[in-house]
């Protein structure tokens, strides 16, 4: 069955709740002790799983519109885009506020020193924001065929945020080695768009 634009407005309006869900749930853990001793990490860690649950279904966009033959699929990717931003805000607001204190924000340059996985962060965040002001229809007019250039930045992300979380725990689990596993895949599924965009 082709998907029509009925169907693209239905699966946005439930994409919004599943970005908006998983912010109620930490709001009731947060209020009803839903979270371990150490509720900060726990903060940390779901914020920075979310962003990046939404990273790979961005990624996952296009390859499912082409193999399932759906190109209307392609209009819920910048939706998911804007919610992979907003819980990699809330992610990196959580260990500046949390973690560091908000009187305590100088330490976040000698931190970026001694915890290197933490610069990975700080880049895929600042891509995502750079990316997330230019994903307005105006904005790529105004940039032409520099947007897309620009937006392909999304696969640098897909490597660095992986690593960042990888590298970020203490002892590994299977969970972050599933998801660098996914993101390699689906940059594998562009292999050759991305040895050109690398060139």
């Amino acid at each position: 069955m082709r998907l029509t634009a009925k169907h693209i407005t239905g699966l946005k309006i439930c994409l919004h709740l599943a970005g908006f869900l998983p912010f109620i749930w930490l709001f009731w853990a947060v209020n009803n002790g839903g979270l371990s001793a150490d509720p900060v990490k726990d903060i940390q860690h779901f914020t920075g799983r979310t962003a990046l649950k939404f990273l790979l279904a961005t990624l996952l966009v296009s390859p499912l519109a082409r193999y399932a033959k759906q190109p209307l699929l392609i209009r819920t990717r910048r939706l998911l885009g804007l919610w992979c931003f907003a819980w990699a805000t809330l992610h990196l607001t959580s260990y500046a506020l949390l973690e560091l204190g908000i009187n305590n924000l100088a330490l976040l340059g000698r931190e970026l020193i001694t915890r290197p996985y933490l610069m990975l962060g700080i880049a895929s965040w600042v891509i995502l924001f750079a990316l997330t002001l230019t994903s307005t229809q105006s904005a790529q007019r105004k940039l032409g065929k520099n947007w897309q250039y620009l937006h392909n930045f999304v696969y640098l992300v897909a490597i660095l945020a992986p690593i960042h979380y990888l590298w970020s725990v203490k002892i590994i689990s299977p969970q972050p080695i599933i998801y660098a596993v996914l993101a390699a895949v689906l940059l594998a599924c562009r292999y050759k768009k991305l040895r050109q965009w690398w060139r």
